[in-house]
């Protein structure tokens, strides 16, 4: 049974979405106040946090930026009611997974749930062995959660860290944006390259010494981006 903390103050929209997690089998914890929801975060382990921006003493943005400093992993699912705050969860480190913008279809809002519970599955699955991808300076240790180039730790959001990982382990395979949505936020959708695009160009600002002339994340043009197999492979 996955754990699901939900922090939503309309509280029509709240119960709507209580009634559907719990018929997907989830336990509920449910709070209008954000931060009360955003103790409950930092105090109990859930497998993942449905947010809302707009909340009274604690708005969305700032609880995802505050679990996320707080080293909590747990993957975020944001609503929005307004395309300016799209704009700040992509352009801003806020660290969350995927985000929904009001007013939202229940069969689109179950299908970012399912694929975010089979990313959780298949990280924890991946995690009972230690898979390590290095190359040329570079370390992707997908059991930790941790990256480092030259032995300097780089933090990177949870999306960004899948991302890099996906196209580490498969270096020289060019993936489309469709591709990259379906793998890495695991559902298809027309319409959400761009949120492929924000997510790589926040990842080369971060692992790239020179953006306009990458060494490790290529775009493959007409398709998408890949990983450089022309790197050196550390031992």
């Amino acid at each position: 049974m996955k754990k699901v903390l939900l922090i939503e103050d309309d509280i029509h929209i709240k119960e709507l979405l209580e009634i559907h997690l719990e018929d997907l089998g989830c336990q509920l914890m449910s709070f209008t106040n954000g931060k009360v929801g955003y103790n409950a975060g930092i105090s109990e382990k859930f497998d993942m946090i449905i947010l809302d921006i707009m909340l009274p003493e604690k708005d969305g943005l700032e609880i995802c930026r505050d679990l996320r400093a707080n080293k909590i992993t747990t993957p975020i699912l944001m609503l929005t009611a307004r395309s300016e705050e799209i704009d700040k969860i992509i352009g801003l480190e806020t660290g969350a997974d995927d985000y929904l913008t009001k007013p939202f279809s229940v069969r689109e809002f179950i299908a970012r749930v399912k694929a975010i519970f089979r990313r959780v599955d298949m990280l924890k699955e991946g995690n009972k062995e230690t898979l390590i991808v290095k190359h040329n300076g570079l370390i992707v240790d997908q059991s930790k959660r941790k990256v480092t180039i030259n032995d300097e730790r780089i933090e990177l959001t949870p999306k960004e860290f899948d991302l890099l990982y996906l196209l580490a382990s498969n270096p020289g395979k060019s993936y489309s944006r469709d591709q990259l949505l379906s793998k890495v936020w695991g559902y298809e959708f027309e319409g959400y390259e761009h949120t492929v695009n924000s997510h790589i160009n926040r990842l080369r600002a971060k692992v790239e010494l020179d953006i306009s002339n990458p060494t490790f994340i290529l775009t493959t043009w007409g398709v998408g981006y890949r990983f450089n197999d022309d790197l050196p492979v550390n031992h």
